[in-house]
Order: structure tokens, then sequence, then C-alpha cells
């Protein structure tokens, strides 16, 4: 099934619950929500639900026997995403697993209002303690924890790799999602790195097709361009769009996602999501014996790797320094 032909569901938001799950949940079993906020159709996206089904069955929650798994997908807009998270709360399951700042932000909100103490491991966040998600990364309090995807000062990572791989470039696009503040603080580190590199940062926030087509093609009119696609929505939902436009207008580009260099993006630095998941599966094996979520800590990432694709480089007109190419994890020639 094509992204286009997703029905739409709870109160129109573009969410779509599998088929399979289409029954009704066994009495007597706990039932989690599974909400990534993205498309199955993408190849990432299935690693991801194969890594955290496959841990959870290892730890003994097969489903549809121990657990009843309820998969929503597709991605929400910002402004939806609070009454996407009210029926979420509101239907009362054991735990709810999610992706990202914006629906773990809803969630808490959301939660406190009903006055709620329904469990919620996030995977893939930024810096949760700056965006108010939790208490401490020790510590995290109330009914939200998990896994992080991203430290803040990564930002700042990524500009100086791509400035590294493309010394020429003076400009660099970047794409953020509306009201998404993890993606806010991956911008300040970049902004504060910007200056040293002799870059100018030049954000923008897009989510629909129309809007990233539009802030690819009147950035690429000044020369000397490069950009960097944040992690999540919209350069996770429109990962080949954004490949293919930054091909289109010679851009060099950093990416999260291993996919998007593979895809034909220049190069990424990004963490190993996949693993992500398979570690969230533990916390729920975890909070459904009985602990807390607010007792278990926040983990980060434990391993970063950078791809860099020379067939790209070569059409872009780029040679990449062979400093550079030694510590790449992979280098596609």
């Amino acid at each position: 099934m094509s992204r286009r032909e997703f029905i739409t569901f709870l109160g129109g938001a573009a969410a779509w619950p599998l088929a399979a799950q289409a029954q009704q949940p066994v009495p007597g079993i706990p039932r989690l929500i599974y909400f990534p906020n993205a498309f199955p159709d993408d190849l990432e996206q299935q690693a991801r639900r194969k890594a955290f089904r496959d841990a959870l069955e290892k730890l003994g929650w097969a489903d549809g026997r121990k657990i009843w798994i309820e998969e929503h997908w597709g991605t929400i807009p910002v402004a939806r995403m609070r009454s996407v998270a009210t029926e979420f709360v509101r239907s009362a399951p054991a735990v709810i697993v999610t992706a990202g700042t914006p629906p773990s932000e809803a969630l808490k909100l959301v939660l406190k209002l009903e006055g709620r103490t329904i469990p919620v491991v996030f995977v893939g966040t930024g810096d949760p303690v700056e965006s108010g998600l939790i208490d401490s990364m020790a510590h995290p309090g109330g009914n939200l924890t998990g896994f992080i995807n991203y430290e803040n000062s990564v930002g700042g990572k990524w500009l100086g790799l791509l400035k590294e791989a493309a010394p020429d470039v003076g400009r660099v696009l970047v794409i953020l999602a509306p009201g998404n503040i993890g993606h806010e603080g991956f911008l300040r580190a970049m902004e504060m790195a910007a200056p040293t590199l002799g870059v100018q940062v030049i954000p923008v926030a897009a989510e629909s097709r129309l809007e990233i087509e539009r802030a690819i093609e009147t950035f690429a009119t000044q020369p000397n361009g490069g950009l960097v696609a944040i992690p999540g929505p919209p350069s996770l939902t429109e990962d080949n769009l954004i490949v293919t436009l930054a091909a289109r207008h010679r851009l060099p580009a950093m990416y999260a996602y291993r996919g998007s260099t593979l895809a034909g993006g220049l190069m990424s630095y990004g963490t190993d999501i996949p693993d992500l998941w398979r570690r969230a599966a533990g916390y729920v094996d975890r909070i459904l014996k009985g602990e807390k979520p607010g007792d278990l800590p926040v983990q980060l990432p434990t391993k970063y790797d950078l791809v860099i694709n020379l067939k790209t480089a070569k059409t872009l007109g780029i040679t990449v320094p062979l400093t550079l190419r030694g510590r790449a994890d992979e280098v596609i020639e």
C-alpha cells in the first residue's frame, strides 16, 4: 500500500492501524500501543519494527498470546498531535511506545490533563531534559522514559563534518519540523559552531513536500550551498525527495540516517536506531513486570556511524579528504 492510499484514522489524523490488528484484543493480556509516527513502507521503519518485535518476543512477550501490540502508522502534524495522544491515552493501554519529541511531549501533557499514569517509552527524541519531557536522565520521574538518538551537541558535529568534506560550502540550509523542540536544540548547536567554521546557517521550517521543494529550490539560487537534514520528520518521511533535490541542485548534504547515504546522499552521521528500538523492548518488559518508568534512566546511543558516498562526491565535484575517509565507518565507492 502506498502512502497516498492510507485511510484517515483517529478523527482525521494521518495515522493508520495495520489491518492485522483490526480484530479485538485478547482479554486478560496487556495491550501496547506502538506509534512510530512514520509510514510502514519505509525500509528503515521496517527494520526498527522488526528489532522491537523480535526483542520483545525473546523476552517472552509473544504478540497475540502474552501481549497485544496495536500498531498505528502515519505521520501526524504537530498541531494534531495532542488530539491523537488524547485518544491513545483514553483507550487505556498498558504501555505506549512512540518515537520523537512531538508525540512524547503530547503524551506527557495529555497524561497530566487526564490524570493518568500510563507508562510511555520513547525512542529517538532530542534532549529530553531541555524539552521538559523528564526531570533528569538518571531519574526521569513521572510516566516517561526511553532512549535518545542524539544529544544536541551533535548539531555542531554534523556541520563540521559537512564543511570538512566540502570546504567551499559557506551557506547551509537546515530543514526543521515546525514546533519540534528537539530540532531547535540541534539548530542552536549548529549556530554556535557556525562562526568558527565560517558557515552561515539558514533554518527553514517545512512540513509538506511542497514546502520542502520551495525551501531547497529557493536556497539553491545562491552559490556555495550545503544542506543538513535533521533526524525525524520531515527528513525521515521525505528522505527520497530531499536526496533527489540535493542532487538536482548539486548541494553537498549531511544526513542523520545511513539509508539516505545509500540512496545517493553525500554523507551521514547517525546512530543505530534499530538498536534503540531493540533496547526499548527491554524497558517495556521491565515496566510490564512492575517497574516504574520514572525509575528507569533515559539512555544514550552506544555508537555513531559515519558513512560517505564517494560516488556522490565525484558527481558533485568534491574530493573528500583522505583523513575524513579514514575516519568513516563505511565508504561507498
